[in-house]
């Protein structure tokens, strides 16, 4: 089976900010608003939607990635 491919066309910020949040945001037990927080403290402006959004869109596929990454 081939790894699952993310698509990071057309969206506003680059992958690098998108993957951070994301990681964020499944890595650890925190809300979007507060990953919006910790973004902000870095000098990214991004909304507690945007990242919510991110996250129902991108769910599966960082999951499995972080799934593979355990020990």
């Amino acid at each position: 089976m081939s790894k699952p491919t993310i698509s990071y066309k057309n969206y506003r910020f680059p992958p690098q900010i998108i993957a951070h949040a994301a990681w964020l945001y499944f890595r650890f037990p925190l809300s979007p608003r507060l990953v919006e927080e910790m973004l902000l403290e870095r000098g990214i402006v991004v909304s507690y939607e945007t990242i919510r959004r991110w996250g129902r869109k991108f769910d599966l596929a960082y999951a499995k990635q972080l799934r593979r990454k355990k020990p």
